[in-house]
């Protein structure tokens, strides 16, 4: 087969955001993907304001009817309720599938090489092996989730976490009741509820160790049960997890990583996407560049800001005591839970700071 400048394993959003700056940058790229659209798979379908603006960026067009705006986060514990809204444009709620659509046709409109249903089988010197014989590239990019068979067979993955969290998701068939995520926390458990249509509202349910399922788990959040009580569901319930894991280099010789296969976050913050956006103009203008140490640099400069505000907030999820007091102090503290949102949108090395800072007057609210 004839040489690429790109080969894109995985046409999940990552991918297929990789593919597209790929093509818009001038560069032949072939993505492959065992799987045919359009590819759902678990997720929290919010896509928060950074990765609206990537979306954009890219040229792709999602139908108005098809995504629900968001206008910040709200958290919810017991009777502890805070909130705080973006600066600027909102977020949007967006089923999967329909996001996958739009990045599929964007895509092939700029003659991308979408070869579905392929297999790949491994690396070799010039590019990879497929069920259709090797497919030779400059650069393979894996991305192909958090359990990524490249960052494998490039020999990058770090050891998998010791105790891993896992997530549930269902769709209700209902009209959204705010215009905000919710996060609603609970004994062992919380619930992201998104709006992604104007009448459809999803929600996720993350926990650590054993659970009962998703009523199971609902049922440890009354509130949020009796909200959704009735309401007809509009999908099958689907699992993902374990999260975290993480490659030991994002790019080492002709490989890269992207998205989840270079960095799976918990997703208790809601960056994954816009964080994959992200990371894929960061990629391209590396290869473009001819230097993918250069993206080394770049990636980890996107990661650090979303990895310590997931820390912060895994913290909170472990101490439920300490959650409802910070809980509480952002409720009389509006500013703060304002600053939380606004803070990654800085520069990293001030965003970084800003993190440090902001942790400990969280922290101190709670006193």
């Amino acid at each position: 087969m004839s040489d690429r400048d790109l080969i894109i394993v995985g046409g999940g959003p990552a991918g297929l955001a990789t593919a597209i700056r790929g093509r818009m940058a001038g560069l032949s790229v072939a993505v492959l993907d065992r799987s045919r659209p359009p590819i759902d798979r678990p997720c929290g379908e919010g896509v928060m304001p950074e990765g609206v603006a990537q979306l954009e960026a890219l040229g792709v067009q999602v139908p108005g009817d098809q995504q629900q705006p968001f206008r910040g986060i709200r958290y919810l514990d017991s009777d502890a309720v805070a909130e705080g809204l973006f600066d600027g444009r909102p977020g949007i709620g967006i089923r999967r599938p329909v996001l996958h659509r739009a990045l599929v046709d964007r895509a092939a409109a700029l003659g991308t090489d979408l070869l579905w249903g392929t297999e790949v089988s491994g690396l070799t010197d010039q590019g990879v092996a497929t069920t259709g014989g090797e497919l030779r590239g400059s650069v393979v990019v894996g991305a192909d989730g958090r359990a990524s068979r490249v960052r494998r067979w490039a020999g990058i993955e770090c050891r998998p976490p010791r105790a891993g969290r896992f997530g549930v998701r269902r769709h209700y068939r209902m009209a959204p009741w705010t215009d905000r995520v919710e996060v609603h926390w609970g004994d062992g458990c919380e619930a992201y509820v998104t709006p992604v249509a104007p009448e459809l509202v999803g929600v996720v349910l993350m926990w650590s160790g054993k659970a009962g399922g998703f009523d199971g788990l609902l049922s440890r959040l009354p509130g949020l049960a009796a909200q959704v009580a009735g309401a007809p569901l509009a999908s099958r319930d689907a699992g993902a997890g374990p999260f975290g894991a993480a490659a030991r280099r994002v790019a080492a010789g002709r490989v890269a990583l992207v998205g989840d296969a270079a960095c799976c976050l918990d997703p208790i913050t809601g960056e994954g996407v816009a964080l994959a956006l992200q990371s894929a103009e960061a990629l391209i203008e590396a290869v473009a560049a001819g230097n993918l140490g250069r993206y080394r640099g770049a990636q980890a400069r996107l990661v650090r800001t979303p990895a310590r505000l997931n820390r912060l907030v895994q913290l909170l999820e472990r101490r439920p005591g300490l959650r409802r007091r910070v809980i509480a102090g952002l409720a009389a503290r509006p500013d703060l839970f304002h600053r939380f949102l606004a803070v990654r949108r800085g520069t990293p090395v001030a965003a970084g700071s800003a993190v440090l800072r902001l942790s400990w007057q969280l922290l101190g609210v709670s006193r």
